[in-house]
């Protein structure tokens, strides 16, 4: 029991599954908004709840598994990675390939369950999550490519519900992908040194810091200005307009942090855009209801 239980614990650390906070919030934003468009309410069913989850999860898990497995000469090197489940031999390159296989299949199975668009995009979904490991190896771009890959959880949510990509779900999507870009470039601060020694192709490793934390504010400045379209587009309310005044409020706060301490990076990053993620979705529901 103890040794599965330690499993569990391996596992939990490889895939850093406290993170999931970031893209679930937005999925369920999505999904209420199009079962609101579509049936005037914005409960969308038990079904596509587990369905939904199962997607997200198994999604996450591929995308963080692939990236573990795929930088392991990297992560070895580093002292902030070093200790990962993935690096220090508490799960092995075969075990990870298996992990990965496992999610990538429950993944395509359970989106073909929801509709037919879902089962269509769920390959393509898989190669762009398993793209940003790649990318930082050669482009600056692979901070964007993140924010893709969290960035397609709303247009998922919406395809999940009313069977086609809306206006208002890329909207929500682009907005994700700022914000995303926005808070791992500041997190790629902190890997600055070594990213420069190992010749990683981070934007701080390239452009320095001051560029970093402009490109950074002007991404969360995109960031906020898509939200405020996705609720134009969506029809919302005032308080959805609230809702994305309050997250700009929080991303201007997460800057100060940063700017003013580095060593704050970790609580800028985890708490702050934490409860973001959460607010948005508690303002359009209750807009909505």
């Amino acid at each position: 029991m103890q040794k599965f239980l330690n499993l569990l614990k391996d596992i939990s650390d490889l895939i850093v599954f406290k993170h999931s906070i970031f893209a679930l919030p937005f999925i369920f934003t999505a999904m209420i908004v199009a079962s609101f468009v579509k049936t005037n309410s914005a409960w969308f069913g038990f079904k596509l709840l587990v369905l939904g989850v199962l997607c997200a999860v198994s999604a996450r898990n591929f995308a963080m598994a692939f990236n573990r497995y795929a930088d392991r000469d990297i992560d070895k090197h580093n002292p902030r990675t070093a200790s990962r489940p993935s690096v220090d031999g508490r799960i092995g390159a075969n075990n990870l390939l298996i992990f990965i296989a496992l999610n990538a299949l429950v993944f395509v199975l359970v989106a073909y369950f929801i509709n037919d668009l879902a089962f269509y995009l769920s390959v393509p979904i898989l190669i762009i999550l398993a793209g940003y490991s790649i990318f930082k190896r050669f482009s600056p771009l692979a901070h964007v490519v993140l924010g893709v890959s969290l960035g397609l959880a709303p247009i998922a949510g919406v395809v999940a519900v009313a069977n086609e990509i809306t206006l208002y779900s890329v909207l929500l999507s682009l907005g994700v992908v700022f914000w995303v870009a926005g808070f791992d470039l500041l997190y790629s601060l902190q890997d600055l040194e070594f990213d420069v020694k190992n010749g990683l192709f981070s934007v701080p490793s390239i452009y320095g810091k001051d560029a970093t934390l402009f490109i950074s504010a002007l991404f969360h400045a995109l960031a906020v200005l898509f939200w405020l379209l996705f609720c134009w587009g969506a029809g919302l309310g005032g308080f959805a307009y609230f809702g994305v005044v309050l997250s700009g409020a929080i991303l201007w706060q997460e800057h100060r942090i940063v700017r003013r301490d580095f060593s704050k990076i970790d609580r800028a990053f985890f708490t702050l855009n934490g409860y973001l993620g959460i607010m948005f979705f508690i303002f359009v529901l209750v807009d909505l209801l």
